[in-house]
């Protein structure tokens, strides 16, 4: 028999007990507070808990910002076993501040260097597995199939091919990149694929941990070729005043062709009016030649803290959420990817595109302002929203950022 209890307050506690006898009991801290989220790990407690019937769970529910600014006090005072995080360099300070737990074991116990292989090099660092990834969600351009047939344009697979449809559709009067970016953080999106299809993933990685100066030649080359786009008036006008979602009508209304956009975007699309049939997903196109294609997929993770009481049945609750079916399952209930390559593929087509590609990806990459540290990821899409609207301002750009650099990364 299970009970469900809740605690109001910045933190809502959700306590799963069993009258079974418990040979352990770990405490989960995490911020899934949204509806969808929130059934999706009620279901996987209640899951873990009948393969494991000796294990009691408590689980400690906080809203978003509530848990960011929470997870460190709790973690150098009164460590739960089990937290819920990011993947790549968000995951980073806490393993150098040795308040993560090396989990390296049930990585290799449970076959996850290959079912997790995509996700393997942001939960890496120093040779060493540090959590697991359970969820992520794929970016990519979308576009109207429609307007692609009618001006007889094939999906393009590299940078040439992408100059020459947005060539193709401003002559015929329709812009070809819609985007909104009165939040700033759209243009995290361009930054980073640029940067991973002009450097690559491992450079890109480098750059948002702040070891590249924003000087570099190799950070300039992404800004050429960004520029090769921005120009040429290959994005929409106004783009600074808009939010994201003001920027679908233009989609919508056919007057924009392409959005690079995380596929949380769809739904929005739908709902303007937009039908299946009409909206195609596809990868950013290669740039620098024979270059891995490494993807911007936002991963979510969990973590035993180095403090954990319990680190047993802890890594017992990783090896469980890693698995095949216990990922089928919750990402069916967030309308998200599974990490795990084994799991039964989403039946939405462009989560099942997605799937696709992010399971033979060479590395994912978080997004911008998960990469990098606050102060600089809020200067640099400060500074791409700039560029976006005054190219010619570049050198001045890349100066201002390289001194956030400087003082950020200390």
């Amino acid at each position: 028999m299970t009970l469900f209890s809740s605690l109001k307050g910045a933190a809502v506690a959700t306590a799963l007990l069993s009258s079974a006898a418990f040979a352990g009991e770990i405490t989960i801290n995490s911020d899934h507070s949204d509806p969808a989220p929130k059934q999706a790990m009620e279901e996987l407690i209640a899951d873990f808990q009948k393969a494991h019937p000796d294990v009691q769970v408590k689980w400690n529910n906080f809203d978003h910002e509530g848990y960011k600014s929470a997870i460190r006090n709790f973690l150098t005072a009164d460590a739960p076993d089990v937290v819920a995080w990011y993947a790549g360099n968000r995951m980073e300070p806490f393993v150098k501040a040795n308040l993560f737990e090396d989990v390296t074991d049930v990585w290799s116990a449970n076959g996850l260097n290959d079912h997790l292989k995509s996700a393997s090099p942001s939960m890496t660092i120093d040779g060493k597995k540090w959590g697991v990834p359970y969820t992520y969600y794929q970016w990519g351009i979308y576009y109207r199939k429609d307007i692609f047939e009618q001006q007889g344009i094939t999906p393009p697979k590299t940078w040439a091919e992408l100059l020459a449809a947005s060539e193709k559709l401003k002559a015929a009067g329709i812009t070809p990149f819609t985007i909104g970016t009165k939040a700033l953080w759209p243009t995290g999106g361009w930054f980073d694929y640029l940067d991973l299809r002009v450097n690559g993933y491992e450079f890109h990685m480098e750059l948002t941990s702040g070891k590249v100066p924003y000087t570099d030649p190799r950070v300039k080359a992404v800004f050429e070729k960004w520029g090769e786009l921005v120009k040429a008036g290959y994005f929409i006008e106004n783009h600074a005043a808009i939010d994201w979602q003001d920027a679908i009508p233009q989609m919508v209304q056919g007057k924009a062709a392409m959005y690079l956009m995380g596929n949380f975007a769809v739904a929005t699309m739908k709902d303007g009016g937009l039908k299946e049939d009409q909206i195609g997903f596809l990868q950013f196109p290669e740039i620098t030649p024979g270059l891995p294609m490494s993807e911007e997929a936002p991963t979510d993770t969990f973590h035993v803290p180095a403090g954990a009481k319990n680190k047993d049945d802890a890594k017992k609750f990783l090896a469980f959420v890693a698995s095949p079916a216990a990922q089928a399952k919750m990402n069916a209930t967030l309308g998200q990817l599974p990490v795990n390559n084994q799991a039964e593929k989403p039946k939405d087509v462009y989560l099942e595109a997605g799937f696709t590609m992010l399971s033979n990806a060479h590395a994912l990459a978080q997004f911008y302002d998960r990469d990098s540290q606050a102060e600089m990821a809020k200067a640099g899409m400060e500074g791409f929203q700039e560029f976006m609207v005054k190219p010619d301002n570049l050198e001045r750009i890349l100066a201002r950022l390289e001194k956030v650099r400087a003082r950020a990364y200390k």
